[in-house]
């Protein structure tokens, strides 16, 4: 990802999270990911230990991933224009080579945890919450053997 593309980011992880999460979740959660999600904030994490992956075709991005620490996926939003098209597996292959540990973590949000699971996660703990967030802990134990 780079600078210019901060403003189509923000777009597509507020389209995907409204038309997704969005309603299951307090007003304090969507307040919470509007921030997260702002082009300042992903400005400001493009600049720490973070690998930020776009799908992008024609100058045109189609979704987002974001690796936290090497370890964590933090971000992964796919244009809901562009769902079920292979973007997210596509996002998902490309962010593999950047993990640097053995188990790949994601706090899941609830609508997400089919997803993770035909990706090889399982749950890594109970339902949590965090400032309206609502998540699901899980794991995906990598391997050079598999």
């Amino acid at each position: 990802m780079q600078e210019k593309d901060l403003a189509q980011v923000n777009i597509i992880c507020i389209r995907s999270f409204e038309a997704s999460i969005a309603s299951s979740l307090p007003c304090e959660g969507v307040l919470t990911f509007t921030k997260i999600a702002k082009s300042s904030a992903f400005l400001e994490r493009m600049q720490q230990d973070n690998t930020i992956l776009v799908a992008v075709d024609n100058h045109q991005i189609f979704g987002v991933i974001e690796l936290k620490a090497g370890h964590h996926i933090a971000m992964f939003f796919v244009d809901p224009d562009f769902q079920n098209k292979g973007v997210g597996r596509a996002l998902f292959s490309a962010i593999l080579s950047h993990v640097r540990t053995d188990i790949l973590t994601v706090s899941a949000s609830l609508s997400s945890i089919d997803i993770y699971k035909k990706y090889g996660f399982e749950y890594a703990g109970e339902v949590g919450e965090s400032a309206g967030l609502v998540y699901q802990p899980m794991e995906l134990k990598l391997s050079s053997s598999e």
